[in-house]
């Protein structure tokens, strides 16, 4: 609940300690190890963990790699990188975005080409979340042109210690080393190590991304960063008021209210509705746009509430900006950090107005 930094060494060891009683991957089915939790069940785990201020389960291996490889994957893939996904021995990357692929991932450019029974990748990768602790990637490589861009697609599974792989930081705008730009210079990967059929990447990574953006309302964490709101309106006075008496602040506070209680209920109408084996479909778009907007809106209101006592960037490392205001010293660290962090929501896992798009096309029919 401090919302301190966290180090690699951190987030393995709290995902061991899951693991050790068989939550970090409760949603897997039992047959792959996990123990078969229902949506809801894995809902209701999210946000409890979430509104205990738990360190976050880093989703690359657990949420988007595992299941694809247990889904599509060889029994050999899937004996070979299901347990050291579940014991957080190996730790996952996202190899996706390019500089000329974000939203438009389907016209990435990192090329595959096959040579007997191995290809040799190169390319760049970016804005790849935490590669640098990575011991494997899954990443989307072009093995085929002169098709439709999608099919041409394939999904790899890459070592990161593979000899031509050059990984350099991205400081983001909250000052944190968590992204990455990622070279590959004549890569070589094992033939074995392509998930499915060649050319078929697409729709892994659909089926990736529809997990991602299921997870991205992230209600748990919507709920204790409001919830950290409203004690700071309680505590933060204003001409010798709190600012949770005045009328402003109660309907700022209201509003979030409502559009927290909008965005559970459209959640908890998606997951009542998500069949077993069935991919959640476009309509988790709507979730993605509602959660991320929401985030924003919540740590934009907490940073206009503690700018009453002067900002402090990342109180809790600095003495004399933890004595800048008496209410960082306690629970509220990092306000800043993470309204900074936040703006990225809005782009990650596919920008909002691709998302408002795909809304327009599959679900409106427009």
């Amino acid at each position: 609940m401090r919302n301190l930094e966290l180090d690699k060494a951190d987030y393995v060891c709290w995902q061991k300690l899951l693991h050790d009683h068989g939550w970090a991957v409760g949603h897997w089915p039992i047959e792959h190890g996990g123990r078969g939790w229902s949506v809801a069940e894995r809902y209701i785990f999210d946000e409890e963990t979430a509104l205990a201020g738990a360190p976050w389960l880093t989703p690359f291996g657990i949420v988007y790699a595992g299941p694809v490889i247990y889904s599509f994957g060889t029994e050999d893939q899937k004996a070979r990188y299901l347990p050291g996904i579940r014991s957080s021995d190996t730790w996952w990357c996202q190899g996706y975005s390019e500089p000329g692929a974000g939203s438009d991932l389907a016209s990435l450019s990192t090329r595959a080409e096959r040579h007997n029974n191995e290809y040799v990748v190169n390319g760049q990768k970016i804005w790849t979340t935490m590669a640098h602790f990575a011991d494997m990637m899954f990443a989307l490589v072009r093995t085929a042109t002169g098709t439709r861009p999608q099919e041409g697609i394939s999904f790899l599974l890459i070592d990161m210690k593979s000899p031509g792989i050059t990984i350099k930081p991205i400081v983001s705008i909250e000052m944190r080393r968590h992204l990455n730009e990622v070279f590959f210079e004549d890569v070589h990967v094992p033939l074995h190590n392509l998930i499915g059929a060649e050319g078929q990447g697409w729709k892994y990574a659909k089926f990736l991304l529809n997990n991602e953006r299921l997870l991205s309302a992230d209600v748990g964490r919507a709920k204790r960063r409001l919830n950290q709101l409203k004690r700071l309106t309680s505590q933060i006075l204003e001409r010798g008021i709190p600012l949770a008496q005045d009328t402003m602040w109660q309907r700022k506070i209201a509003e979030l209210d409502v559009r927290m209680m909008g965005l559970e209920a459209v959640c908890l109408e998606m997951l009542a509705a998500t069949q077993p084996d069935k991919e959640p479909g476009p309509s988790v778009s709507i979730l993605k746009i509602m959660g991320s907007e929401l985030g924003q809106a919540i740590t934009c209101a907490s940073v206009e509430a503690i700018s009453r006592d002067g900002l402090c960037f990342a109180p809790g490392t600095d003495p004399a900006a933890v004595a800048c205001n008496e209410f960082y010293e306690s629970e509220h660290p990092g306000i800043i950090r993470d309204q900074l962090l936040e703006r990225s929501s809005s782009i990650y896992g596919g920008a909002n107005e691709i998302q408002r798009d795909i809304i327009a096309r599959t679900v409106l029919g427009l």
